[in-house]
């Protein structure tokens, strides 16, 4: 009778310890006991170890993505704060990280064809070939999140909207600093909620990109976290359920983008743009001309 006591209690506590080895900041991640150690496919047995305490780096998070996607598994489905700001136009790809879980400051996407990209592995450069130089890895130090929330009730309270949003990225986000939540603007008609998340240039222990990957996650498509509560802040008792994101990252320095690589479309654009403004002024030349002409002629009568 002792011996089946004493194994009843060991089989609940190895099931206790099993369930305790988790990993609450990546859903996909697989953890094995003894010690608790937990990693994520990024590749054909290729496991990349997790800290789970903390956010997961976006780059291997981004490779752990197209993996899934290549294997037919659960995966995401499909105004500027200054002008050197951009947004990624350029989408998921297949990461080159450094051991760390940097982004490279070159990237390939397994082709012949590269760019470099900022430290939220956003394309900053026009394309090029493998002879492409790319001499480090500028820092984002500037998110602008454009956020839409779903219809609410009653008026929201914007003058409680910054403590509610920093909070909220703060609880949701592990510990993440909400003293780096700048500036937040509210606009009632369309909804819209513009937060500026800074930190100090030069500064490298905060990775702003992790933070602004799981939330587009949050409110495009499911959480990175084993949760799967979104971000919702909560203002006045109402809870703002967010149903559009939209990133903006400046660097600390302006990327490098030429015109020769912009699309057909935009250049169009810049092209009628152009000409109006030179029809323009050509019609306020003979305007004037025609003005002066008048008034010459009036002199002479």
């Amino acid at each position: 009778m002792k011996m089946w006591i004493v194994l009843v209690l060991v089989a609940f506590a190895a099931g206790a310890s099993a369930q305790s080895c988790s990993c609450e900041t990546m859903k996909w991640a697989t953890c094995d006991d003894a010690p608790c150690a937990c990693n994520i496919l990024t590749g054909d047995n290729n496991r990349q170890p997790l800290n789970c305490t903390s956010l997961i780096p976006k780059c291997w998070l981004m490779k752990a993505e197209m993996y899934r996607a290549k294997k037919g598994l659960d995966t995401r489905t499909g105004g500027k704060p200054v002008e050197s700001a951009f947004v990624d136009n350029d989408g998921i790809y297949d990461p080159e990280c450094q051991s760390d879980g940097k982004f490279k400051a070159r990237q390939c996407n397994n082709t012949e064809e590269c760019w470099c990209v900022n430290s939220a592995g956003v394309r900053r450069t026009d394309k090029g070939d493998k002879t492409l130089v790319c001499e480090k890895l500028v820092e984002t130090h500037w998110l602008r999140l454009q956020l839409t929330h779903k219809a609410l009730t009653t008026p929201l309270k914007a003058a409680e909207l910054k403590d509610a949003i920093a909070d909220a990225i703060n609880r949701r986000y592990t510990n993440f600093d909400r003293k780096l939540v700048d500036n937040v603007e509210y606009d009632a008609d369309s909804r819209l909620i513009v937060v500026d998340v800074k930190k100090a240039e030069g500064e490298r222990q905060t990775e702003l990109a992790n933070m602004a990957y799981y939330m587009e996650k949050d409110v495009k498509v499911s959480p990175l976290f084993k949760n799967p509560n979104k971000f919702a802040p909560v203002i006045g008792g109402q809870t703002l359920e967010m149903e559009n994101i939209l990133v903006y990252y400046v660097d600390e320095e302006p990327p490098t983008f030429t015109m020769k690589n912009l699309s057909a479309g935009i250049i169009a654009v810049i092209v009628v743009v152009v000409l109006a403004v030179v029809a323009g002024l050509l019609v306020l030349f003979f305007a004037r001309k025609r003005q002066n002409q008048k008034y010459n002629k009036a002199q002479v009568s």
